[in-house]
This record gives C-alpha cells, structure tokens and sequence, in this order.
C-alpha cells in the first residue's frame, strides 16, 4: 500500500480544550506507587517527579483494559488519567487486587480539570512550564503540565509538528488563557499523534503492542510481573505479532466512523482485517487510527464496514514501525 501525504481539510491547530470527557484516578498511600507497579506496563516506581509515562491495565490474557497517562503528584499520590467512560470499571477492578496494600484508590474527577493544549499559542502560554521532552512533566502553580505526543505535520499546521500537552489543576481555577478549540479539532491532533486510547468499544481488543503502545514508551519490558504479562513478552520476543495499528485518511464519508468499527481487505472479504482504534471527522473525511493485519497492507486494500466501504488510505505514522518491530 502507497502512503502518501495528508491532505486534510481546515482545521484549528493551536489554542486548549477541557477534557470533559477525560478522569481521574487517584492511589493515595505509602505503597500507591509499590501496588501500580505491580498491575500496570510500566515501571511506576522509578517514576520521577520531572515525568509522567503512558501504561497499560491488562486482562489475564494481555489484553488492554484501559490506557493511562501516570504522574505523582507527591510521594504518596499517584494520579491516572484515562477516558472517564472506563473509570469506574477501571477502579473497580485495580481495586480487586488492592488487598493489604497500602493504597487506597477513588475517583479525583470532582478535583482535578484535564485541559489539552496544542500548538505554539499553547507553547506562548505556557512558557517554561512548557516540557520539552515527550512524558516530561513540570509545575505551573500548583498544576501539573505533561508534554504528549505531537501530531504529525499536515498542510493546515505549515508542515510542524503541533505539539501537545495536558494540563492538571484544581476544579474551580481559571483555565487557560486560549483560543478554544473544538474537540473535533483536538482529536483530529490525537489521532494524528498515532496514539489510540483505549476506549469502552475497543476494551479488551487489543494486546499492548497491537496499538503501537510500547513503540509510544507505553511498556517496560524489564519490569515485575503484571497481569497478562507473559503474553506481552511472547509477543515482543517470539515474533507472534501480525497485527499492528496504522495511520489512515477517508475521504467521501457519508456517516460517521466510530471506534471499533470493522475494516475489510478486499481480497479476503468475508471476515475482518482490522477494527477502527481511533478516529476524527471533519465533515466527510476523516483520520483514524485503525488495528490491522499487517500483510493486509502489502496487496488489494482495506476499506470500512465492508469491502463496498470507503477506501483507507494510509499516511505516515509521526514514529516509525521497523522490520523488528513488526
């Protein structure tokens, strides 16, 4: 499959969003960062006070639960930011393994405003609290300032790469000082990011690599042992991956894409190739990120809903997935 350039409509790169639709969890105790290490990708007791990283909440059969954004907001508060529609689920069950350990897990959403930022006016406003480095985090006030992943460029951004963060602070204080923008716009720059949260129509589809998520410094494969965690090794070390999460453009839509939307290959239309991770429309086009086969992509093409759907064309991702990746 040829991947050419983006060529996208109209859009606002630069400016903020309250992430209504984002929450909070917070493990609160001297053993909160002890107990996460032991049920998440990531190694949560190295984590600095200067970053925060990306994980995994896994089944027993290595399949994403959920994806998180993880920072302490002191030595015994550990914050978890997810999509609010997983929260309760999430908790619920990260609160089965609690047991004797000192951690004690509840939902910081009532206490905590999640804001995305994009684009240089961001990076005006935000001036030294601006991280440099992807997952690198630091204070403005009392709020917490995370760098995520850019976007990759495309002809409405000049051909640079909007970068992208997360801002944590107190409900009830002002927000940022920004142009708004629409959340079409702001899911428009995630998806283009090549980071697919999981989501309540994408739970439990996915192993941690299947959305690129150790390629994103999403799972530390030198860590303990966590649920699903012999799976995710055998998948990285015995070369069992055949699935990987892609970067694509449609054009011509005339309803809506929606996560964990099928995608056909159209040489093999009688079962699914691929499911839609995360998307972003303007109008009739959209962008997605969507899990496929990867032999899929070497003949034919891949199409939504079925092999007499619209036609994905793919783009480039803004990282790359190697012979040893795949």
């Amino acid at each position: 499959m040829i991947i050419g350039a983006m060529n996208t409509t109209t859009h606002t790169t630069s400016g903020t969003l309250a992430l209504t639709h984002w929450g909070v969890i917070r493990a609160q105790g001297e053993e909160a960062a002890k107990f996460l290490h032991s049920q998440l990708t990531q190694d949560t007791l190295q984590l600095g006070s200067d970053q925060a990283r990306l994980a995994g909440f896994c089944s027993a059969k290595g399949r994403l639960l959920a994806t998180l954004l993880v920072w302490k907001a002191s030595e015994q508060e550990v914050l978890l930011a997810l999509p609010a529609e997983l929260l309760p689920e999430t908790m619920k069950r990260l609160s089965m393994f609690v047991m004797r350990a000192k951690c004690k897990l509840s939902d910081a959403s009532a206490d905590l405003q999640l804001w995305g930022l994009a684009g240089s006016l961001a990076e005006q406003w935000l001036g030294d609290a601006a991280p440099a480095q992807l997952w690198g985090r630091r204070e403005r006030g009392a709020a917490s300032v995370i760098r995520l992943p850019d976007a990759v460029p495309d002809s409405t951004s000049g051909g640079s790469s909007p970068a992208r963060y997360l801002l944590a602070q107190a409900v009830g204080t002002a927000g940022p000082d920004l142009p708004t923008l629409a959340l079409t716009d702001w899911q428009w720059l995630e998806v283009q990011s090549g980071l697919a949260w999981v989501q309540q129509a994408t739970r439990e589809q996915f192993v941690p690599q299947m959305l690129n998520l150790e390629l994103l410094g999403g799972v530390n494969f030198q860590k303990g042992c966590y649920p699903g965690q012999e799976v995710v090794a055998r998948s990285q070390y015995r070369g069992s991956l055949k699935r990987r999460t892609f970067l694509f453009e449609l054009d011509g839509l005339q309803e809506p894409v929606q996560p964990g939307q099928e995608i056909f290959h159209s040489e093999d239309p009688g079962q699914p190739a691929g499911l839609v991770a995360s998307c972003a429309q303007h109008g009739s086009q959209a962008v997605i990120l969507a899990e496929t086969k990867i032999a899929a992509l070497e003949t034919g093409s891949l199409h939504l809903g079925s092999v007499a759907g619209p036609v994905l064309q793919q783009r480039a991702l803004p990282y790359a997935i190697t012979q040893d990746a795949i």
